[in-house]
């Protein structure tokens, strides 16, 4: 499964992720240190970059863009960005520093009231969900999740931020690919669209 695929005309939404063995992409600090410590972590970036090739716009919650800010001192050094050719929104009701020559477009509201300007500027690409997990609950709310792709690391934490902290059952998902990446196993689901609860 890859590539860009359509939904009604409009482009897929697709969250990627890693997660912990159960079910945490961040520890209770909001910090990914657990990650970049796992065998094999660089060859499954590498794998990552694939993927990010297809991707035309990038969403991500505040907490997440500025464990980024401080990780990477990104402000002292916006050439460490990560994504410097991909139109990347931050929801946030707080004032938050922008990174230098970066197109990262601070909104506030909701999913919905967002979408039109997210898949927009996504054009044919797909639309990437970053994190945290309750921002992609936001998007199944709305109806505009059609992929979770996990990397599965071989880590359990006591406690953190869950990968979705939403009901999703069986009937509106569909495993489409199992693979290994070194230490990681990666799953693909796609999600068929209708309210959550």
């Amino acid at each position: 499964v890859g590539g860009c695929r359509y939904r009604d005309g409009m482009p897929r939404v697709v969250y990627n992720t890693a997660t912990t063995l159960n079910g945490y992409i961040a520890d209770e600090e909001n910090s990914l240190s657990w990650l970049f410590v796992v065998p094999s972590a660089d060859q499954a970036e590498s794998a990552f970059s694939t993927f990010l090739a297809g991707v035309g716009a990038l969403v991500m919650g505040s907490t997440t863009y500025e464990w980024l800010l401080d990780h990477e001192n990104l402000i002292d050094h916006p050439e460490k960005w990560f994504y410097p050719d991909i139109v990347s929104f931050v929801l946030s009701s707080r004032s938050l520093p922008q990174i230098a020559g970066a197109d990262i477009r601070l909104r506030r509201g909701d999913v919905g009231a967002l979408w039109a300007e997210v898949s927009q500027a996504a054009g044919s690409a797909d639309i990437w969900i970053v994190g945290g997990g309750d921002l992609v609950g936001q998007f199944a709310d709305a109806g505009h999740l059609d992929e979770i792709r996990v990397s599965v690391a071989p880590v359990t934490l006591a406690s953190g931020k869950p990968l979705l902290p939403r009901r999703i059952e069986s009937d509106r998902m569909t495993l489409e690919a199992v693979a290994q990446t070194g230490q990681f196993a990666e799953l693909v689901y796609s999600v068929r669209g209708g309210s959550v609860g």
